[in-house]
């Protein structure tokens, strides 16, 4: 027994010291974003595959939730057979998994869908991406998890910058800023579901499983989105193998994803890894033209461009990761 515990504390050991190295928390960062960026074609064909309208909030939430329901499904399978334990929540895991499917799951995608079908597609995309930017101020300003410099202002504004080069590209000059509460607010809200659930995931890390934390709350949030969508009158119509075999695969770009982010956030800074998240949109603008055949979308330059901005932004904030740390940047971590 005391061999089994010492070989797994070496293991956790390991398994930090490569997730806070900058080449290991690059590589584990780009898998993580592009399986993300992979999920936005696939969200489109599986819109095709399972029948469901442009406009038809129910049934997108209720697919959202099938998704996100598999995936918990599947972290929790998967490390259970490989710890050869269950991954069963102790009553004081409780608590964090409700808040995290609050805020990670439920909320996030519940407001995003509420406003989607009210806003514009690229006003949305620009919103979207400034969760990066408020997850690093809420975890200096509010979570007090860090220190708010110079360097993490401009490393976000750099890959802020790539993000709205890639979405608008030519249509700067005739894009309309504008602002509805029902459309633009609530994408707004689920950006800032989605920056706060960043801080909470390093927060709560501290005291509980971060990968118990991912998958019970999407087990918990993906119901709660399933309920919506079924009350509101949503339905899913697979039309074959094809669709069960995309949402197979959708719910495992969540299970990994989310998995690997929260072990990358529970042993770094927010800002050093939130900042990461810039590459999402690059990686789902290349991907949307090779698997949708956008092609006609895609300027070279522009793209090159973009993708020099991000880098350039995740470089400055890591500069000072690189220096600081992880969690040892945030304020009082001394006494830690």
């Amino acid at each position: 027994m005391a061999r089994e515990d010492s070989a797994e504390f070496h293991m956790s050991e390991r398994r930090e010291r490569f997730l806070t190295s900058t080449w290991g928390a690059l590589l584990a960062a780009a898998f993580c974003c592009l399986l993300w960026g992979s999920a936005f074609p696939c969200i489109k064909i599986g819109y095709g595959l399972f029948g469901i309208a442009g406009a038809d909030t129910a049934s997108q939430m209720l697919f959202a939730g099938t998704r996100f329901l598999l995936a918990g499904v599947m972290v929790i399978l998967f490390v259970s057979a490989t710890s050869k334990m269950a991954l069963v929540p102790q009553r004081s895991d409780l608590g964090a998994i409700c808040l995290l499917a609050l805020f990670q799951t439920f909320g996030q995608y519940a407001f995003f869908y509420l406003g989607l079908a009210h806003a514009a597609g690229t006003t949305s995309s620009v919103i979207e991406a400034s969760a990066n930017f408020f997850a690093i101020l809420l975890s200096a300003l509010a979570f007090r998890q860090e220190r708010l410099t110079s360097r993490k202002v401009v490393g976000c504004l750099l890959g802020f910058a790539g993000v709205v080069l890639i979405n608008l590209g030519g249509s700067l000059g005739s894009l309309s800023f504008s602002f509805s509460p029902d459309g633009e607010g609530m994408i707004l809200l689920s950006t800032l579901c989605s920056a706060t659930s960043s801080c909470l995931i390093q927060q709560l890390s501290a005291r509980h499983d971060p990968v118990l934390l991912s998958g019970w709350q999407f087990v918990l949030g993906g119901l709660g989105l399933m309920a919506m969508g079924v009350a509101g009158g949503g339905v899913l119509s697979p039309t074959g193998p094809s669709a069960i075999a995309l949402l197979a695969y959708m719910a495992f770009i969540s299970a990994a994803a989310y998995s690997v982010w929260s072990l990358l956030l529970s042993v770094n800074s927010v800002s050093r890894i939130s900042v990461y998240g810039f590459m999402n949109p690059v990686f789902g603008f290349v991907l949307s033209a090779v698997l949708l055949g956008e092609y006609q979308q895609v300027d070279p330059v522009r793209s090159i461009c973009a993708l020099v901005l991000v880098s350039a932004g995740i470089v400055v904030v890591n500069r000072v990761g690189a220096r600081a740390g992880s969690a040892t940047d945030a304020p009082g971590s001394e006494a830690r």
